[in-house]
């Protein structure tokens, strides 16, 4: 399995390979983003829910320089919910995300003027094996019926909440049973606010700091417009 950050794996999934243009909601993918940062947190048990703030309950940095500088203020800071958190992370995110992998050679910054003044950024990427493996983990989980491991499940959540599900690019065949399970996976995982957590090997703790970042998500957002 490749390393990658959770925040990362949503940009990549977001971001067409050619193109190098995101795709779907902007504002979506940076409140998801901003959520990644927070969960990779909480599986590396660095925060926690508790009260309705998300809490440092261990400051030892977990090696990511994104992760670990949200860490750090976090633990000076008064605390904040999930919604305040969003909020502050996703300003500036992606550009710290996308920087940090086309140092690491997985995307490219294809830097065009237009107009003869106007920067445009593209950035598509230069080594798929991290998506490859991001799509693949993902494409089991839902054409499987068996428990879903805490990082995908989490993926998936957020995959829902910012409304990122045409990222998948699945045939349209496929779409509505993996719609179906997608919503099973968080559901099952205790995301969605259910209490069964049977068949799941989540974290009660990570599931409940998943789940109010996704409320959150899903109230930042608003009602979808019709189509």
């Amino acid at each position: 399995m490749t390393s990658i950050a959770l925040a990362e794996e949503l940009l990549l999934l977001a971001y067409d390979d050619q193109t190098g243009k995101a795709t779907g909601s902007r504002i979506g993918l940076d409140l998801g983003m901003a959520a990644a940062v927070l969960v990779d947190l909480a599986l590396a048990g660095r925060v926690a829910y508790v009260d309705g703030y998300l809490k440092v309950i261990d400051n030892r940095p977990i090696g990511d320089p994104i992760a670990d500088a949200v860490l750090a203020k976090a633990a000076e800071d008064e605390p904040h919910t999930p919604a305040q958190w969003l909020q502050r992370l996703r300003h500036r995110l992606r550009t710290r995300v996308l920087e940090d992998l086309c140092a690491r050679g997985v995307v490219q910054d294809v830097d065009e003027t237009q107009q003869g003044f106007i920067h445009v950024h593209r950035y598509p990427t230069t080594d798929p094996a991290f998506e490859a493996e991001i799509r693949s983990r993902l494409a089991k989980a839902l054409t499987s019926d068996g428990p879903t491991d805490e990082r995908t499940a989490a993926l998936a959540t957020l995959l829902v909440a910012t409304r990122m599900e045409p990222a998948l690019r699945l045939p349209a065949e496929e779409s509505a049973r993996a719609h179906e399970r997608l919503e099973q996976i968080a559901a099952g995982a205790g995301f969605s606010g259910s209490a069964n957590l049977e068949d799941s090997i989540v974290r009660p703790s990570v599931a409940l700091v998943v789940a109010t970042l996704g409320r959150a998500i899903t109230a930042a957002l608003g009602a979808p417009k019709p189509a």
